[in-house]
């Protein structure tokens, strides 16, 4: 690094900023009293090539620490380290023998924080390390983050889809599992270029949006324990552990060195958006992988302690509503600027369309933890105008308590609506009681999102996520079976709301099989025949199993991973699925702006839903009963032609009996016509458009046991 110049620089924008004559270093410290810039020649460095100790009558303004290193090219390497007082007690935890990630780096070096960490902690004394000042410097193992050129990529006129979140259809996935295992057959499995790859699948399937979990630079390497059956080292293999926000994943790039991760991120959008797939993040502005008091300091911790986290009174703790050692002080300012300068980052630079926020309820509360009642964080993220086309989609609620769901603050948020889940397991897997609560969410949740003057779509439906049981592991196991995680089964929920129909876990039993086979496009049709917006889970269309795991959060193997030959094994259910999820496209009945107003069937052409018992009579909504049966109306919003569509039929019998049921009479001049009944083997349990079969009855249908039917209006031939 040599004829490098050290010049003033500038404090925004904060980071690094490329120019052909060099790069702009910026970050900020309020409480820090000197700031050294490190820049090293290779990733394996363990010591700095180049040091530069920040002049604070030059090279500060206000609380940004700025310089500009004239010379200095792309994928330059850095750290920082940062002086100031020592006082854990009080919750400031300078040390400037601490090396720093820099909170918006762009790229990080894949090398492993914890993994260096737990090779030097017998140099550390076991009692009390918070309280201890470190004299011990090294760079040995640390990642190093990367100085990246933004303006570069050629992005080939891409720009976000943005489509509207009543179209959408999400599918939740892990970069690394949809591809990593080796019945895929591809040349870049677990990358990004990965699912690049699959991308032909993904289309076949007909999904709109992809829900990607954590990509955001985190280390799989945090964990300690040991898979108990292999002795492997466990991994953190979902990633809700962020070390850099800015970073997207090193390791899961075809490409290894410099900054090229960052543009193989960028082709997989780009090629995502060239077949119409959105990209959604997972992202976690909850906590960070720093910890606890005892955790490790590798950024924010070193910058500012006090002003980037939540501290107890007793400030040497850290509150604690992420259950995961720390929380984020989301609601400083500092800290809603540091989020929403981070979202505009992967919207404009990386071109992605929106964000499912984990714990979304700790970005309500304010700097003591209490939950605010109007969130500035919130208010901002919805309201602010770069971000406005963008999906804004919240975990309503936090480990400390917080429950949101339907009462999310700040607007247009959309919410993952977990009653949704609850009402329909419950429902299908036989509760009594439960056909009220289903109705509620087939109809799109109105009693949630209403009164907030919300939409159906602000629903997120879903039945199954990455946590907690597969869909086939729903029909599949009474119980859950986490034993390989290495806490002996005591992790993971115990309320999975599922049944085994008669053995645990895989089975010959050809009618179990056939029962677990029914339930699982009753769930299908359940999700994808709801009004709000449907959120799949990877390999549910063709029966991924976990071998009942409950919280694979640290099984980065065959038991996430999509395993691709169970397409041709389930070709059936892949086929339901995919045609399902056709015919939900099809028919803007689904996908409807409003909530229901249920007038009666009286004046037919105004109504829009109504609901029928199996006797054609009006739904006892007392009945213990899991039958239900409804009546869309499709021309109930005649006046908007995109939702001119067929009167549509739907039957649910969740009960263990056959029911001979009552239809009601068609439209004038039209009869009905059978699209979907889930008791019939493939292809007769789905029939293509315009090959529906036209009922020979139009007064009775038996439907039998744990079975979805549909019926649609169409014009009789004579």
């Amino acid at each position: 690094m040599e004829n490098l110049q050290f010049l003033p620089g500038k404090p925004l924008p904060l980071g690094t900023s490329l120019s052909p004559e060099g790069v702009n270093f910026s970050v900020f410290s309020r409480n820090g009293t000197g700031i050294i810039l490190e820049l090293f020649e290779s990733p394996e460095d363990s010591e700095p090539s180049v040091s530069y100790v920040f002049d604070k009558n030059v090279n500060k303004t206000g609380d940004v620490w700025h310089v500009f290193v004239q010379g200095l090219k792309k994928n330059a390497l850095y750290l920082y380290r940062v002086d100031g007082p020592f006082y854990p007690n009080e919750g400031i935890r300078f040390n400037a023998n601490k090396y720093l990630i820099d909170p918006y780096a762009k790229a990080v070096t894949g090398d492993s924080i914890f993994a260096s960490l737990r090779n030097r902690s017998r140099r550390k004394p076991d009692f009390d390390p918070d309280l201890v000042y470190n004299h011990f410097r090294t760079a040995e193992g640390f990642p190093k983050c990367v100085v990246v050129d933004d303006g570069n990529f050629d992005w080939q006129g891409d720009v976000p889809l943005n489509y509207p979140l009543r179209t959408a259809i999400i599918y939740e996935m892990h970069v690394r599992g949809l591809t990593a295992h080796s019945s895929g057959g591809f040349s870049a499995a677990g990358t990004y270029r990965g699912i690049i790859e699959a991308i032909p699948y993904l289309k076949e399937l007909g999904i709109t949006s992809l829900e990607l979990l954590p990509v955001n630079e985190f280390d799989e390497n945090e964990c300690d324990r040991k898979n108990p059956r292999t002795g492997k080292l466990l991994k953190n293999y979902w990633g809700y552990s962020t070390i850099a926000f800015f970073a997207p994943k090193q390791t899961y790039s075809s490409r290894q060195g410099g900054s090229s991760h960052v543009d193989e991120f960028k082709e997989m959008v780009r090629e995502l958006h060239k077949v119409g797939i959105e990209v959604i993040l997972d992202i976690v502005f909850n906590h960070t992988a720093e910890g606890n008091e005892r955790g490790v300091t590798f950024s924010f911790r070193g910058f500012d302690n006090s002003i980037y986290y939540m501290l107890e009174d007793n400030k040497r703790y850290y509150r604690n509503f992420s259950g995961c050692g720390n929380t984020m002080n989301c609601n400083h300012p500092v800290c809603r600027n540091f989020i929403l300068d981070c979202l505009h980052y992967w919207v404009c630079e990386m071109h992605v369309d929106g964000f499912r926020f984990d714990l979304g309820s700790i970005l309500s509360r304010g700097r003591t933890g209490e939950i605010l009642g109007n969130p500035p964080l919130l208010e901002g993220i919805a309201e602010d105008p770069v971000l406005s086309k963008t999906k804004i989609i919240a975990e309503a609620w936090d480990a400390g308590g917080a429950y949101q769901v339907g009462a999310f603050p700040g607007g247009r948020w959309a919410e993952w609506n977990d009653r949704f889940r609850d009402d329909v397991r419950r429902f299908w897997r036989g509760d009594s009681g439960a056909v009220f609560q289903f109705a509620t969410r087939m109809a799109g949740s109105s009693d949630l999102y209403m009164q907030s003057g919300r939409k159906p779509y602000h629903s997120i439906n879903f039945v199954t996520c990455h946590d907690g049981f597969t869909m086939n592991d729903l029909v599949s196991y009474n119980g859950k079976h986490n034993d390989e995680n290495g806490e002996s089964n005591r992790d993971g929920s115990n309320n999975n709301i599922s049944f085994n129909y008669g053995f645990e876990g895989p089975t010959e039993n050809p009618e179990i099989e056939r029962i677990r086979e029914r339930q699982i496009k009753n769930f299908m049709c359940s999700l994808l025949l709801a009004i709000g917006t449907p959120m799949l889970l990877m390999g549910d269309e063709i029966r991924r199993t976990q071998n009942g795991n409950n919280n694979a959060y640290c099984q980065d193997s065959e038991i996430s991973w999509m395993d691709w030959s169970l397409k041709e094994k389930n070709s059936g259910i892949f086929r339901f699925v995919r045609m399902l999820i056709e015919f939900r496209k099809t028919h803007p009945v689904f996908t409807r702006t409003d909530f229901f107003k249920g007038k009666n069937l009286s004046m037919r052409g105004a109504s829009d839903i109504t609901w029928f018992s199996s006797d054609g009579e009006p739904e006892d909504w007392e009945s213990p009963d899991n039958f239900i049966a409804y009546l869309l109306m499709g021309n109930s919003a005649a006046t908007m032609a995109e939702f001119d569509d067929n009167d549509i039929f739907i039957m649910c019998n969740a009960t263990r009996k056959d029911i001979t049921a009552t239809i009601p009479d068609p439209p004038e001049g039209k009869g009905w016509c059978r699209v979907i009944d889930t008791s019939r083997p493939s292809p007769d349990d789905i029939l293509d458009k315009n090959n529906e079969e036209c009922l020979q009855n139009q007064k009775k249908y038996v439907i039998l046991s744990r079975s979805t039917v549909v019926f649609i209006s169409k014009i009789q031939l004579k």
